[in-house]
């Protein structure tokens, strides 16, 4: 089938780009923007985007296109950085600004363009750049002026657009229709590929690598994970599908029956449920730093998993994960070397992890998609839309929304909080609108008044937002009403919470999870 390049050199939106253009039914790949044109397979390729990055085009190591993509004839789009790397290929002057620049920007277009066809000559775009382009090359019309300066050029000839603004993000005003201008009618790519599609492919693809040799999953009974099982149990014999539910002591209020009854569901004969509360909290006992947090949890995970799988004797097996696309990004494991940490994954960046992965014994069938794809994947898969449109719930459990310490005594006062959040957002018929939803439990503690008494107590954030992938995010907006009333419960009905304050931030410049 078609399909177009997504050349990635490091940024935090890359894979988003690739996955606008699967909305479009056009198959899309992402490969390393330092990757060499001739070790590329160019069959039905149909064109190339250039991603942004976290680099200025002037830093020491800044990653750097092979010349060949440029002799090619292949229609190419270069995205911020990768507008300004194309500018300065060609002789063109990029510039680092004095204040970067952030967010929502008008774009006004000179001329008619194909990448333009069919929008308003005025919009809104999305910018997040440094550095800013000052000349064009020589051979590049400008086409489109931001309110600050140069937004898009176009250079005839070589059939090369450029553009300073992020058309993926979900921010972006008519985002979706220039991409689809470049995919759809410049790059003139058949829409061919579905999620159907890739449900066979995936499935062929654990058939072939696994064999008759057993799969071991962890499945915390979210989303992710919940949909692996499913999608194993529906590639491979049942009897060679192993589900491991560990309890942490850091799940949310009744997780644990929940997810025993949901695994249930799915048809698995090999079903493990293991409590090592004191394990994970013992381990974590005096730890305060975030990602020290995050490693240890996640190295745990595999700890025990080790521990009790040694115990069933199932022999030589793959491990298999709900890693998405997000969580590599997120952990600098992005496609290439030049993505940046932001922060680490349990199920991503641990020691552990790392060794399996290298050795080739992890499945994540879902490393290549969002959390919506994996939805639609799910319903593909026979999975109910009561689990599949939960909220997301991280890996580490509450032990990321506890700030400080973790300990029992904290995890239950974060439980009981979050269960009054959770339960009135749905009475409120309000938890289907959020994307997700939680609460956090902060390090310090507030002066309150109980009665007539001078009380301490523990602060809780609210947390809630809207996206649709999870890369970027908004704040839920709540009618003041209903804040108050949750907040008033909670205190009312959590005795250790003395003050509730709601998140307002959102992402970027803010992740969604507080660690």
């Amino acid at each position: 089938m078609d399909k177009i390049i997504v050349l990635d050199f490091g940024s935090q939106t890359t894979q988003l780009i690739a996955r606008r253009i699967r909305d479009f039914g056009v198959y899309s790949d992402v490969l390393p923007g330092d990757i060499l044109f001739d070790e590329v397979p160019k069959e039905n390729l149909k064109g190339v985007i250039f991603s942004g990055s976290p680099y200025s085009v002037y830093e020491e190591g800044a990653p750097m296109f092979d010349s060949k993509w440029l002799e090619a004839g292949l229609p190419i789009l270069g995205i911020c950085y990768g507008f300004q790397n194309l500018t300065r290929f060609f002789g063109g002057r990029v510039e680092s600004l004095e204040k970067k620049e952030y967010g929502r920007s008008r774009i006004v277009y000179r001329e008619e363009n194909i990448l333009f066809d069919g929008i308003p000559e005025n919009f809104t775009s999305w910018m997040s750049h440094g550095d800013s382009i000052q000349t064009p090359a020589d051979g590049f019309r400008v086409i489109a002026d931001s309110e600050h300066h140069i937004a898009a050029a176009f250079h005839p000839e070589k059939r090369i657009w450029g553009i300073q603004f992020h058309p993926e993000v979900t921010h972006c005003e008519y985002g979706t229709e220039i991409l689809k201008n470049f995919v759809l009618k410049i790059c003139s790519a058949a829409a061919e590929w579905s999620m159907e599609s890739y449900l066979g492919t995936v499935r062929k693809q654990i058939a072939e690598k696994v064999g008759t040799r057993p799969v071991l999953l962890l499945i915390s009974g979210g989303v992710d994970s919940t949909v692996v099982g499913g999608l194993l149990l529906k590639s491979l014999p049942p009897e060679q599908v192993h589900l491991m539910y560990i309890d942490t002591g850091m799940m949310r209020k009744n997780e644990s029956d929940e997810v025993a009854a949901i695994l249930k569901t799915l048809g698995a004969v090999n079903l493990y449920l293991i409590h090592a509360e004191d394990r994970f909290l013992g381990a974590l006992k005096g730890v305060i730093e975030p990602e020290k947090k995050r490693k240890i949890i996640g190295d745990m995970f595999v700890k025990v998993q080790e521990e009790e799988i040694g115990k069933l004797n199932i022999g030589d097996y793959f491990l298999a994960q709900g890693t998405l696309y997000t969580d590599l990004i997120e952990s600098g494991k992005g496609v290439g070397k030049k993505a940046q940490v932001i922060k680490s994954h349990h199920n991503v960046r641990t020691p552990l992890i790392e060794a399996k992965r290298a050795a080739g014994l992890i499945i994540e069938p879902l490393d290549k998609l969002y959390k919506d794809e994996v939805r639609s994947l799910g319903k593909l898969v026979g999975i109910a839309d009561s689990i599949l449109f939960r909220h997301p719930f991280p890996g580490p459990g509450l032990g990321v929304r506890i700030m400080g310490e973790v300990t029992k005594e904290r995890c239950d006062v974060l439980r009981e909080a979050d269960a009054v959040f959770i339960s009135e957002l749905k009475r409120r018929s309000l938890y289907d609108r959020i994307w997700q939803a939680f609460c956090v439990l902060l390090s310090d503690r507030s002066v309150g008044v109980a009665g007539d008494a001078r009380k301490y107590g523990s602060v809780v954030a609210l947390r809630a937002i809207v996206s649709k992938d999870g890369m970027t995010a908004d704040v839920f907006p709540f009618e003041a009403a209903d804040l108050l009333e949750i907040s008033a419960l909670i205190t009312n009905s959590v005795k250790e919470v003395g003050r509730v304050v709601y998140d307002i931030t959102s992402k970027p410049p803010a992740t969604i999870e507080w660690e």
